[in-house]
């Protein structure tokens, strides 16, 4: 495999022949459809999102940086964004497998962004990473003080390469139509992605949000939240203490029943405490961000991606949920006309987004729902509620709603690896209820 290309020009010229290569595809299978029926075109345009998806992977992979980092964002929010299901399945491949960087090179740039000699800050360093991602890499060390930490360095150059990397990938699906969806709600997406990226690259944005997080949650024994520690940090350098735990895999498979329980609710009170109270949202909930401790006790890490919400919109949106769950038909659609996720009054377009709230609410409906449990089958129901969506442009993605709803099926699937029962409709209404209150003014409870 060739080495990816380091320059902008070099990696803007990769991405540019992508892009030819996936438009052209598509006229030329819009040629070849005049003389096709239309389940012969459906079919055959499957295969060619398919066969370009493979592509986009096969480049973003080589390329590396920004264009992995941009292909994972744009992946975890494909199924709101309308990829058909194997293309959003050919796109999850992209994973932070990177090369690490040499730790000359690391030391070089921790060195020129700290001011000074790494001994007088580091008693030691280790110089094999503990991983490396798309953006940056990461180091165990101790301070001079005693204290065990974990520093991320970012990658030389790698801010230079976003906006390029993001615009071809953006030029690549408008101009090739690989999405089904209207061109101004694409360009909201590409616009709320790359703000979260450019959050992600600036290492003090980030350890704002860890004291932050930390604030917020300092009366919750369950979560541990690091301590950053300033004076060994900078816009390219985070020095945080090292948690406790072990990643989710290893906790699923020697964790008690007890403590996958206790980590599972903490998980659901992490997520609607955030998103409803807080309105301060960790939206990165990729299993390796969380370590877990014996008793359930979770560890949360990497608070680059941190999406802060409109108190006007979640309680808008806590009311449609709230009304979905109670089966208010009317209220529901009303509410979701108010957040922008309808955007016009077609009542074929309001049943089927009605039986798709339908599917959403049943887990709220019951008191203990597992999941994981034999019994979960709201993906089932969800997907199939979602395929009709796709004939309505009108019912849209709101930007406002993307992370959101990023966070909510992340941190789904990572509760129902642990098998947990909860009762999601209280999380809904107490949390909900708040969101509601202080957009109205009134005390929350």
């Amino acid at each position: 495999m060739s080495a990816p290309p380091k320059g902008k020009l070099g990696r803007l010229a990769r991405l540019s022949g992508l892009t030819g290569r996936v438009t052209s595809s598509y006229v030329g299978r819009k040629v070849a459809g005049v003389f096709q029926d239309e389940d012969a075109r459906r079919r055959a345009l499957d295969k060619l999102h398919l066969r370009n998806a493979e592509q986009i992977v096969d480049t973003m992979g080589r390329l590396k940086g920004a264009a992995m980092k941009v292909g994972q964002q744009f992946a975890q929010l494909a199924s709101t964004l309308d990829l058909p299901p194997e293309v959003q399945g050919v796109l999850g491949k992209l994973h932070d497998d990177v090369e690490p960087v040499p730790w000359t090179d690391v030391e070089r740039s921790m060195a020129d962004s700290l001011g000074e000699p790494l001994a007088n800050l580091f008693a030691d360093i280790d110089p094999e990473p503990l991983g490396t991602a798309s953006l940056g890499q990461a180091h165990a060390a101790r301070l001079t003080t005693g204290a065990e930490v974990v520093v991320k360095v970012l990658h030389d150059g790698i801010e230079e390469t976003v906006g390029a990397d993001l615009g071809a990938l953006k030029a690549l699906l408008i101009g090739g139509r690989v999405l089904r969806r209207d061109r101004d709600e694409i360009e909201d997406a590409f616009v709320e992605i790359r703000a979260r990226l450019d959050e992600e690259l600036d290492y003090l944005h980030e350890a704002a949000n860890i004291v932050r997080f930390g604030e917020l949650f300092r009366d919750e024994p369950r979560i541990r939240i690091p301590k950053v520690h300033p004076h060994a940090s900078t816009e390219r350098v985070l020095t945080m203490d090292r948690l406790p735990g072990v990643p989710l895999a290893e906790f699923k498979a020697t964790g008690t029943a007890e403590a996958r329980q206790a980590a599972g609710e903490m998980l659901a009170e992490l997520y609607y405490r955030s998103a409803f109270k807080n309105r301060f949202l960790h939206a990165d909930p990729h299993p390796g961000n969380y370590l877990f401790e014996p008793d359930g006790t979770v560890g949360l890490i990497d608070f680059g991606c941190v999406k802060r919400l409109d108190e006007f919109f979640m309680a808008d949106y806590a009311r449609c949920a709230i009304a979905a769950v109670d089966g208010r038909r009317g209220d529901a659609l009303k509410y979701a006309q108010k957040t922008g996720a309808w955007a016009g009054d077609d009542p074929k377009a309001g049943r089927k987004l009605w039986r798709f709230c339908e599917a959403l609410a049943g887990p709220y409906r019951q008191a203990g729902y597992t999941l994981g449990g034999p019994q979960d089958d709201v993906l089932k129901h969800v997907t199939e509620a979602t395929t009709p969506l796709l004939l309505h442009p009108e019912i849209r993605a709101p930007a406002k709603m993307l992370y959101l709803h990023r966070t909510l099926g992340g941190s789904y699937t990572i509760t129902r690896e642990l098998v947990t029962t909860l009762d999601l409709g209280s999380y809904l209404r107490k949390y909900g209820g708040m969101a509601i209150a202080a957009a109205e003014g009134r005390a929350q409870a």
